[in-house]
């Protein structure tokens, strides 16, 4: 289990037979690449729903993070990682370094090439992930920083 806290529901509606439930899931990150599996935590939302059938939602809220699927291992982790140093190199000239002065262009472009978010199903109350697929964020800004995802559900 991790050291993740899971916030409590911050919306809940119910029309008709359809429900939408948004929840938030806070930890803390070390930045530079750093990959969290979320899986556990939205397996535990999921449950806490109640729903049997649907869609959720995985949103990353800020410029420097992003959500995808990964075999959660270290050696895929550190491929991962090494992939985003090639493509996409920490020390080059980017003009929001420039203009800003943060040294985390490489993180704006990096966060933005994979994206802020999943749609993932679920039936019978399970999510309909592959076998060593996991859900993950990941943090590509340069420093450490408290993080969280916003889930939202809908089903029946």
């Amino acid at each position: 289990m991790s050291n993740f806290s899971v916030a409590n529901a911050t919306d809940t509606t119910t029309t008709g037979q359809l429900t939408i439930a948004t929840r938030f899931i806070p930890f803390s990150t070390a930045g530079e690449g750093h990959i969290v599996n979320i899986t556990q935590e939205l397996e535990d939302l999921l449950a806490d729903t109640r729903l049997d059938a649907g869609t959720a939602t995985v949103f990353a809220p800020g410029a420097t993070a992003a959500i995808t699927t990964l075999e959660f291992e270290p050696g895929v982790v550190q491929d991962f990682q090494r992939l985003f140093d090639q493509i996409i190199p920490r020390e080059q000239g980017y003009e929001h370094n420039v203009r800003l002065g943060d040294g985390n262009g490489h993180s704006h472009c990096r966060a933005g090439l994979l994206g802020p978010s999943l749609v993932i199903p679920f039936t019978n109350g399970r999510f309909t992930l592959g076998t060593w697929q996991a859900v993950c964020f990941v943090c590509f800004d340069n420093v450490p920083r408290d993080r969280k995802v916003v889930v939202q559900f809908m089903g029946v």
